[in-house]
């Protein structure tokens, strides 16, 4: 009930500050003034804790969440327009020149397209489909006539160079390589010691026949 009571006193003198505003005499010449010292009076009413917890009150309102919530096609239209725009694409283009960020957004494309393809596969009719096109002679006879065009090895050619081009498989190739060198030293200084070792042995046992 309180809380009622204050949001209704709030909303009162809002309306009414511009009321007296808008009730001013056009050829004041304080007119525009007192605009300005309403909006600013209204703003730090606003800014109070009654403000603040009278807008928390209408926000909880179901009729004005229903009046918040934006039309689902204005929102599709806008960042379509957004992503095709000039601004849209140069921005973009110059995201996907980040090495972190197109390695980050192919694993969580490659995680997605996992999860569906071995979904499909353990799909039983999914199955039975792909085991009927692969069975049917003029699918074989198509696929084999595909895959000795030229066609298809310039398209297998651009496939490979876009997989070596792509930031994840640089990231992978990285990594491998960066393993192999690591092990390739480790195995050199276990290789070197033990020869160091065998050397300073060689050397004891001549200095001890020299002695004799």
């Amino acid at each position: 009930m309180m809380e009622k009571r204050r949001l209704l006193s709030i909303l009162t003198l809002t309306a009414m500050c511009f009321f007296l505003a808008s009730c001013a005499p056009k050829d004041q010449p304080s007119g525009q003034l007192d605009y300005e010292e309403t909006k600013k009076m209204v703003v730090d009413i606003l800014k109070t804790d009654d403000g603040k917890k009278a807008i928390q009150e209408i926000l909880k309102n179901d009729d004005m969440k229903q009046n918040l919530i934006m039309d689902q096609k204005i929102v599709s239209d806008t960042i379509s327009k957004t992503l095709t725009s000039e601004k849209g694409q140069e921005f973009w283009k110059k995201t996907f020149e980040d090495p972190k960020f197109s390695e980050s957004f192919a694993k969580s494309l490659q995680t997605e397209h996992e999860k569906v393809i071995k979904g499909l596969m353990k799909d039983p009719e999914y199955q039975k489909m792909l085991i009927g096109v692969l069975e049917n002679p003029e699918m074989e006879k198509q696929t084999m006539k595909v895959l000795q065009s030229q066609e298809y090895r310039k398209h297998l050619q651009e496939v490979i160079t876009e997989t070596i081009e792509s930031p994840l498989f640089k990231a992978k190739l990285e990594e491998s390589l960066t393993k192999a060198a690591k092990e390739m030293n480790k195995q050199g200084g276990g290789s070197g010691g033990s020869e160091g070792d065998s050397g300073q042995g060689d050397k004891s046992e001549e200095s001890g026949q020299g002695g004799q």
